[in-house]
C-alpha cells in the first residue's frame, strides 16, 4: 500500500454531526414518542369533549363514539401547521444566502428558539392559529355531523379549538440541544 492510501485509513476527514430537529417537525418522523402522543392527545380531548358538553344526557357514550373523530381531526390540524412552518422555513433558507441577515436569523429561530427573532415567533403563532382554526372548523362539522345542535358544536369546537391547539411549537428546541 502506498503512503497515501495508509494515511486515508487511519484517519478520516470525515465528521458526522447530530440531526437537530424542532419540536413541531418531529410530526413528520413516526417514533416511539407517538405511543406516548396519541393516547395522551387521545386523553385531552376526551377530559375537554366531556367537559365541553356540560350536563348532556349520555356524553360518556356520546365521548366514546366520537372522540376519535376528534383526535384525529386534531392531529391532522397539526399537519397543517408544522407544514406552514416547514414551508415558510424551507422558503427563509433559500431566500437569502447572508449568514447575518434578519430572514437567515428568522429562519434560525424556527428550528431553534422561535423567541429569538420576532418574525420567527410571528411565524409560529400564525401555525398555531391556523392549527386552531382547522380544529375549530374540522370539529365543528364532526360534532353537527354527530348530532349536536350548532350552538352546542361551535362552544364544544371553540374550546377543544382553543386548549389543544399545539403549543408545544413554541418549545425552544435549543433546550434540549445544549
Amino acid at each position: 500500500m502506498t503512503e497515501r492510501i495508509k494515511r486515508r485509513m487511519t484517519k478520516s476527514d470525515n465528521k458526522i454531526y447530530n440531526i437537530l430537529l424542532p419540536i413541531w417537525l418531529i410530526i413528520f418522523f413516526p417514533s416511539w414518542l407517538w405511543l406516548l402522543l396519541i393516547p395522551a392527545n387521545y386523553l385531552i380531548d376526551r377530559i375537554v369533549l366531556m367537559w365541553s358538553l356540560g350536563d348532556m344526557p349520555e356524553k360518556g357514550l356520546f365521548c366514546r363514539n366520537h372522540n376519535w373523530k376528534i383526535c384525529l381531526a386534531g392531529f391532522a390540524s397539526d399537519y397543517a401547521g408544522a407544514i406552514l412552518l416547514f414551508a415558510l422555513n424551507q422558503l427563509m433558507f433559500g431566500m437569502n444566502d447572508d449568514v447575518n441577515s434578519f430572514i437567515s436569523k428568522a429562519a434560525d429561530g424556527l428550528m431553534l428558539n422561535p423567541f429569538s427573532n420576532v418574525l420567527s415567533l410571528v411565524i409560529v403563532i400564525a401555525a398555531i392559529v391556523l392549527s386552531a382554526v382547522c380544529i375549530y372548523k374540522l370539529d365543528k362539522s364532526i360534532l353537527t355531523k354527530a348530532g349536536l345542535d350548532i350552538d352546542q358544536a361551535k362552544k364544544s369546537a371553540i374550546r377543544l379549538a382553543i386548549i389543544t391547539a399545539p403549543y408545544v411549537y413554541l418549545i425552544p428546541s435549543e433546550w434540549f440541544y445544549n
